[in-house]
């Protein structure tokens, strides 16, 4: 293929490498108000008074917003399709306070430094309640979060709120208790995963202002422009057509800005005041008042025969929603599709939580979404499995791999595997790190141990029947091309990988492609980036928009040269007759269709959304070192082996894998969510919460098979998050081999380790 395949730099990569990248808060105008959020002491009260007199006294502020200056629509934040399956448990500002750090009033005023001199001005009084800060007895407790009339769900969910119930799911296949009884091999452990946090570099900012039509114009830094017009336009009881969203650069998302953060501040301030205003987030606002990935804590049992046949599957969550349900139910479900089926032999399974409202910050989306949350226990328990049966690891995977043209338990009826060179790549893993001859465990010195471990993982590749994609490529006046799209590209090279495959179709060189992305009055409707959506949904109606444009450009061609557009050749600049008796350019053919009376420009349009959700797999084999006396765990290398499908781009495919793994990395052994008696989260700031640096990761080695998807554009599927997935399960089975210490809580800092140390003993 001309462009598939090849490493193209980012298209944007020298602006960013040059510091002339411009951001969302490099183009808020000038004159904007500056939007401040007092926030709640408390984790669960009601506001009783609030007195905003003495702080509308300080020169410079405009308007200070309460609950009682809101509309009292209901709404989610949620980037879903509509309609979204979380509920509608927002207001903009609501009496009831729900977490530390929910917010109180809007402050607005002429700048920062003003409006953080009213907000102590401010005199709120509080009825405080109980509150539910454990998940675990957060079911018919005595406080009730979500008390109010007006709660909605635009279906049934499992929820039940008056139980602080968000909601609940349940999967069972076949009889477990009898299948486990036939059993000769049984684990069963329990698991917990922390509310990691995703720590993008660019926080959350929006800003709103009123165009010459006196419509609302939000610039936001968004994954989602399509769900953010949306989500405004039901709160404020807009119409989508008084509503614009621009997308401009984004620095980082991983899943947080798909939830609307801060963009219903400006909007509500900006349509009241028809003036512009901002909101930028600090730090501390962004890691304690957004959104995190949700906690659960698993009871998982899994048994197999002698044989090594993995018969049952057993896994059961309480999930930590947070205090509002964003993305409650598809995290936990999504989780379900992207783990169990990996193993594909069972005779029964079971996959249920209920998901329960607490007084800690909201759960939202995280790369991985659910995925990772899932296939953290279950790896973990077919590692255990192994070492109680005494065989190999990876052989006892491959034993029960699921493999091309098979279903699942777990899958949706009539679903099969499609594509995957899963049993390749792990082949490819093991040559990497040498798994079949060298030790699992060996000792380094007389104070450190060193081991292997190893996990498997699975993903998605868009939302099956639910999203779809929509792209426009026109050919411009002077013959080159522009393609437009709604998909949002947050620095993972999106924009680039579109054009690839848009001049891979049309033949064109990649300077004759510009890709204009995410403006809702300008581009088609894209549900946005998520779900690992955009190469593969994105991509095919790319190459369905192109395929459209090149046969238009072809019937002009014959038309003006007076020949049968089939025997023409096209490259994307020129076309030539067999004979090259006739030639003509793009630059030539373009003029004389945007002129005269018959004048029109060439363009192809493509909706694509498709049936199934081809899973990209994953392996990835950790290779670390233990500290006997203290517990430290430095990793030390990592394999990583993915079939994506088709790679479009290597370079940027590669590090799309060593940023996932390294976020991976973080999870399983820095990052750490602590939480007071009062419900204040302590680690809401990277001097608490541990991100890991380059010097904490050790070196990660890429590399990939390439099935053939069939169901996409040039058989490709996703990479963006199944590269999260293995790094935890496969950091603690590295542990366990070197150490015998069995490590069932995220993050497996030193103190937890060194506990399991001296349980091991």
């Amino acid at each position: 293929m001309k462009h598939l395949g090849q490493s193209y730099k980012k298209t944007d990569s020298a602006t960013i490498l040059s510091g002339k990248a411009a951001y969302t808060e490099d183009f808020i105008p000038s004159n904007a108000l500056c939007i401040k959020i007092l926030r709640s002491p408390h984790a669960f009260a009601k506001i009783v008074d609030i007195n905003i007199d003495a702080a509308l006294k300080v020169p410079g502020v405009e308007a200070i917003y309460t609950y009682k200056d809101v509309p009292t629509t209901r709404f989610t934040l949620a980037g879903q399709s509509y309609p979204e399956p979380s509920a509608y448990d927002m207001l903009i500002l609501d009496q009831v306070v729900r977490y530390v750090g929910d917010e109180v009033a809007i402050v607005v005023a002429v700048d920062e430094r003003t409006a953080l001199k009213a907000m102590p001005l401010i005199k709120v009084k509080y009825e405080v309640y109980e509150p539910v800060l454990d998940m675990h007895t957060a079911i018919d407790h005595p406080s009730i979060i979500h008390a109010e009339d007006d709660f909605h769900y635009n279906f049934p969910v499992g929820g039940d709120p008056k139980r602080n119930i968000a909601c609940s799911y349940s999967h069972v296949v076949g009889d477990l208790e009898a299948e486990l009884a036939k059993c000769d091999y049984v684990v069963e452990e329990s698991y917990f995963d922390q509310a990691t946090l995703q720590s993008a570099m660019e926080t959350f900012r929006t800003f709103a202002t009123i165009d010459q039509f006196n419509r609302l114009v939000i610039t936001s830094s968004t994954q989602v422009p399509f769900h953010i017009r949306r989500h405004v336009a039901h709160a404020l009881g807009l119409s989508a057509a008084q509503i614009r969203v621009i997308k401009p650069r984004i620095g980082g998302g991983f899943g947080s800005k798909q939830t609307g953060c801060t963009e219903m501040f400006p909007a509500f301030v900006t349509w009241k005041l028809k003036k512009p205003s901002y909101i930028v987030y600090d730090r501390h606002e962004a890691n304690n008042c957004s959104t995190s990935r949700h906690a659960r804590d698993w009871k998982v049992r899994v048994g197999a025969t002698k044989d090594g046949i993995i018969q049952v599957i057993d896994m059961v969550a309480v999930s930590d929603a947070g205090a509002h349900g964003s993305h409650a139910l598809t995290t936990f479900t999504a989780g379900e599709h992207k783990s169990l089926p990996l193993y594909n032999k069972t005779k029964a399974i079971r996959y249920e939580s209920n998901v329960v409202y607490t007084n800690h910050m909201p759960g939202g989306a995280f790369r991985g979404y659910g995925a990772t949350e899932a296939l953290w226990p279950l790896e973990c328990a077919i590692t255990k499995l192994a070492h109680a049966m005494g065989v190999d690891e990876i052989d006892l995977r491959l034993k029960n791999l699921i493999d091309v043209g098979e279903t699942a338990q777990s899958f949706h009826p009539g679903e099969v595997l499609a594509s995957g060179l899963l049993k390749e790549a792990i082949q490819k893993a093991k040559e990497m790190s040498n798994w079949d001859n060298r030790p699992k465990s060996w000792k380094i010195d007389d104070r450190h141990r060193g081991g292997l471990g190893v996990a498997l993982a699975f993903q998605g590749s868009g939302i099956a029947n639910i999203d779809s994609a929509s792209v426009e490529v026109r050919m411009l006046d002077d013959g080159t091309y522009m393609l437009f799209t709604g998909s949002t590209d947050m620095g993972q090279g999106s924009n680039t990988v579109l054009a690839q495959i848009a001049c891979e179709t049309l033949g064109c060189p990649m300077d004759m492609m510009v890709v204009y992305e995410a403006d809702t009055d300008v581009v088609p409707f894209d549900p946005g980036s998520y779900a690992s959506s955009t190469t593969y949904v994105t991509g095919t109606a790319t190459k369905l928009a192109c395929d459209e444009l090149k046969e238009k450009i072809l019937q002009e061609f014959g038309r003006i040269l007076e020949v049968d557009p089939s025997t023409l050749s096209f490259d994307g600049e020129k076309v030539w007759t067999e004979d090259g008796s006739k030639t003509m350019t793009t630059k030539e053919l373009a003029p004389k269709l945007v002129s005269g009376p018959k004048g029109h420009y060439l363009s192809g349009m493509a909706t694509w959304g498709s049936q199934t959700s081809p899973p990209p797999f994953m392996v990835g084999i950790a290779e670390v070192k233990v500290d006997l006396e203290t517990g430290k765990v430095t990793p030390e290398n990592y394999y990583a082996v993915v079939d994506c499908g088709t790679v479009v781009n290597r370079n940027l495919a590669t590090v799309q894998t060593e940023g996932g793994v390294v976020q991976g990395i973080g999870m399983a052994l820095y990052e750490e969510i602590r939480y007071s008696s009062r419900g204040v989260l302590e680690t809401n700031n990277f001097m608490h919460y541990k991100l890991p640096t380059r010097l904490d990761t050790g070196n990660v080695h890429v590399d990939f098979v390439e099935s053939y998807e069939p169901t996409g554009a040039y058989g490709i599927k996703s990479i963006g998050e199944v590269v999260i997935n293995t790094s935890c399960p496969a950091i603690q089975g590295a542990i366990l081999n070197a150490t015998g210490a069995e490590v069932t809580t995220l993050p497996m800092i030193p103190e937890r380790v060194y506990m399991a140390l001296q349980k091991n003993k």
